[in-house]
């Protein structure tokens, strides 16, 4: 979900200088929303925050200030360790979006990350977190990570006060489940802009059984997207040494018991080496009738052989109405495992929208309904 996270972390890039680019502000339209990040490291960009010449002017300042720091340079004679920079997005930038947007450009070493574990723990442990980035006059960057318990504080603040607004202002978007926000919050008589950014639970669960050549292709196209995955498999040592954060890999001697383990409202995909642990998952599956999307890889002759099978178990035609095979959207004859797992991922997004809006309709009618007694 977070590529410039798990960068960061997995390859230790905070111990080597780097520039963290956001999008703190957005006024009009713009490429990107606020919240977007790309990390620029002396030697990568991971992620976007929208490309073009607002992203290549971007790329520029931080390698500017990168190159300083290799030759020789300290913050004090030149490198910023925080700034702020204005882009109106005309002709004179190279884009016709007709916005402005405010980038924060925040320097990023061994000695100031300590955050970045902090955030990549709570993701781990799916607990709901606010990243708040204060700009104080002096160019310090003020981090604090904000969850519905607690408030962790990176570096020291001048003001207690801001300190609590911006703490309330997090929880309030924690409660509210609401999107990243620009904030102008008084401290010592001077007006601080804060970046208020969440990192919330995701509700897109998808439980990912088979852990070959598609199933990892798989994996790999639903990178960046906000889905927590739950990879199951029951051979030894088939899993990746390194995964995503947003991936659980699960080495299970019986794998279709893995599907009570899933909340409800959950995505599944069976792709596993035996089709008879296919069948068996898919059995477990509809039986819960509590999913949103059952798919199961094969062709039109598997699915009508296990139809024939489920049937023998009892197991009702609408039921088996639920369950999806071939899987992925149509008009893609390409049977390499890459392709196919974007013709998975695209069908998965359209089901995962299909349902949020089916969700959000539904919310609205009880609100009519309330407003009616």
């Amino acid at each position: 979900m977070f590529p410039w996270l798990d960068h960061l972390q997995e390859s230790k890039a905070g111990m080597d200088p780097a520039f963290l680019v956001t999008v703190m502000d957005v006024r009009g339209s713009a490429p990107r929303e606020c919240g977007a990040k790309m990390l620029v490291t002396a030697a990568d960009i991971i992620g976007t925050i929208g490309g073009g010449q607002l992203e290549y002017q971007c790329t520029r300042s931080a390698c500017e200030q990168l190159n300083q720091l290799l030759a020789g340079s300290s913050a004090d004679e030149g490198t910023a360790e925080t700034f702020v920079r204005r882009f109106p997005l005309g002709a004179n930038c190279g884009q016709c979006c007709g916005g402005v947007v405010e980038v924060l450009f925040e320097r990023l070493s061994a000695g100031n990350s300590a955050w970045i574990a902090d955030l990549r723990a709570y993701y781990r442990e799916r607990v709901s977190v606010v990243i708040a980035t204060a700009v104080e006059a002096d160019g310090r960057a003020l981090k604090y990570l904000i969850t519905p318990e607690e408030c962790r504080e990176y570096g020291v603040t001048s003001s207690q006060l801001l300190r609590d607004a911006i703490t309330t202002s997090a929880r309030e978007i924690i409660a509210q489940a609401g999107g990243a926000r620009r904030l102008r919050l008084k401290s010592d008589g001077e007006t601080v802009p804060v970046l208020l950014e969440p990192v919330m639970t995701s509700s897109f669960n998808l439980a990912l059984f088979g852990a070959g050549h598609v199933g990892s292709a798989v994996v790999a196209a639903m990178a960046g997207l906000d889905c927590n995955i739950r990879w199951v498999d029951s051979r030894r040592d088939i899993f990746p040494p390194r995964l995503p954060a947003y991936v659980t890999p699960v080495e299970s001697g019986s794998p279709a018991q893995e599907v009570a383990a899933m909340p409800a409202g959950t995505f599944y995909l069976v792709m596993t080496h035996s089709h008879a642990l296919d069948l068996d998952i898919c059995c477990q599956i509809l039986r819960r009738d509590d999913f949103v999307y059952c798919g199961l890889i094969g062709s039109v002759s598997k699915r009508r052989r296990f139809e024939r099978l489920m049937r023998k178990q009892g197991m009702p035609d609408a039921m088996l109405d639920r369950l999806t095979c071939p899987i992925g959207v149509s008009g893609i004859e390409n049977k390499k495992p890459e392709a196919i797992a974007i013709a998975v991922a695209a069908e998965l997004l359209q089901k995962r929208a299909a349902s949020t809006a089916s969700h959000a309709e539904h919310r609205g009618n009880v609100r009519v309904l309330r407003r009616s007694v």
